[in-house]
């Protein structure tokens, strides 16, 4: 910023006593709503035009591409108070999805809520907890403004800044991350590899298949697939009421995808050498279609990069025009210090994981991710904290006692489960444990 750049400044009689949401994506509109439901009053930045997030592929931070799907069916997706119609698809496609939630932002009367085409460029404590906070934005003519806020809630999202990596070697071709792809057309004319077999890149390389004049797929570990579909019913909807043990769930799983997947091995995938649901599984099985009628070949670890040739951990090489890495994506808050957020490793370590341990004027809200957990799961994280919020400014025992118990140390909720030391996996949790969980703490504040 220059320093000689013009701020205008937000009377503090507008602001001080709101919290500043960032992000008017699903988990921005569930804070939105759960606030607005405790009376806890608030003011919404949003960077684009409009409410989705990243389900609006025109949005300035979308990652969507044209041909992308719901990977778990609505069912389990959607807002339980807000149901989708009846005539979308199980499997909802992006458009679907970025009218639903304009349905709910308009619904709930949530878009009177945000600041929108604004950029939250920095957010910084004005002392310690509960002192207040200095966010400083632009709107979309380039004016700087600048507020003081009660706290903040960050709901930004999860799937926004690329997990680039870096290749031995210089690549004469096109390298892109998949954040970059929106249309098949992309490939045309071009033999494509694409790095990454997690869901975006299955379905990327199917859509490369039949676009581009070929496409291979490369892979540093097995996977797991779970198909969309099991006995007719979308595969995540069979066991959402079993209530059964990890150990159990996971026992019985196994066995239905040996009926209904096989053995990725026989179509070239590795072994994977972790249980199921110690990593998140794929749901695109057309990528084992291909494989299995020759379509696409999978191939191991890039070792190195020369021109367009690409060399492989077995030895062999192959050229390509396109280098396409469905390399996922990394936690991003760029207009936060990382030092205010307990960062341990590769995610900031919360109660919850939304609560800071040590602040109440401070949130991440939707750094959760669990098989299953849907935006309800987040809805009720939400709900959650809106109701800390009111229970601290009431001095209620119900909040005072969650304050004690995040203060005093904690561990992610995991349920025992081990998962894979990726940064994916890094704010997994266990969808029974963590729901359960919120759900207790809801019970103590409303109580």
């Amino acid at each position: 910023m220059p320093l000689n750049e013009m701020i205008e400044l937000i009377p503090a009689s507008q602001t001080r006593d709101k919290y500043a949401l960032i992000g008017a994506g699903p988990m921005g509109l569930a804070c939105a709503k759960t606030l607005t439901e405790q009376n806890i009053p608030f003011q919404g930045f949003e960077i684009h035009s409009d409410v989705g997030g990243l389900w609006d592929i025109d949005g300035p931070r979308s990652t969507m591409y044209e041909t992308a799907h719901l990977i778990s069916s609505k069912t389990m997706t959607e807002f339980t108070d807000f149901p989708m119609d009846a005539a979308v698809a199980e499997y909802p496609s992006h458009h679907d999805i970025n009218r639903y939630l304009k349905r709910f932002a308009e619904h709930f009367a949530l878009r009177q809520k945000f600041l929108f085409n604004t950029h939250v460029i920095e957010t910084v404590p004005m002392g310690g907890d509960g002192e207040g906070w200095r966010i400083r934005w632009r709107d979309d003519s380039g004016r700087l403004f600048e507020g003081t806020y009660a706290g903040v809630l960050i709901a930004n999202g999860t799937l926004s800044e690329p997990n680039m990596p870096e290749f031995p070697g210089t690549f004469s071709g096109e390298l892109i991350h998949s954040s970059a792809y929106r249309k098949p057309t992309q490939f045309t004319g071009k033999r494509v590899l694409v790095v990454g077999a997690g869901n975006s890149g299955c379905d990327i390389a199917v859509d490369a298949i039949h676009h581009g004049v070929s496409c291979d797929i490369s892979v540093r570990r097995g996977y797991h697939f779970v198909p969309k579909y099991i006995f007719g019913k979308p595969a995540d909807t069979l066991g959402k009421t079993s209530g059964l043990p990890m150990w159990l769930k996971r026992k019985i799983d196994t066995m239905i995808l040996k009926w209904f997947v096989g053995d990725p091995q026989k179509y070239g995938f590795p072994k994977p050498e972790y249980l199921l649901y110690q990593s998140h599984p794929g749901g695109q099985l057309l990528i084992l279609f291909h494989a299995g009628h020759g379509d696409i070949k999978v191939r191991p670890d890039i070792s190195r990069l020369e021109g367009k040739l690409v060399h492989f951990k077995d030895g062999s090489s192959k050229e390509y025009d396109m280098i396409l890495a469905a390399t996922g994506y990394r936690l991003h808050y760029p207009f936060i210090d990382n030092a205010l957020l307990n960062w341990r490793g590769d995610a900031p370590h919360l109660y919850l994981n939304c609560m800071h341990p040590d602040r109440d004027d401070l949130f991440v809200m939707g750094m959760v991710e669990a098989s299953g957990l849907g935006w309800q799961g987040r809805h009720e994280q939400a709900e959650m904290v809106a109701r800390y919020l009111g229970g601290l400014k009431r001095g209620t025992a119900g909040a005072l006692a969650l304050k004690a118990e995040k203060a005093a140390g904690f561990e992610r909720q995991t349920g025992g489960m081990d998962y894979l030391d990726v940064p994916r996996m890094a704010y997994y949790v266990d969808k029974a444990t963590y729901r359960k969980s919120i759900a207790a703490k809801t019970r103590q504040l409303t109580g």
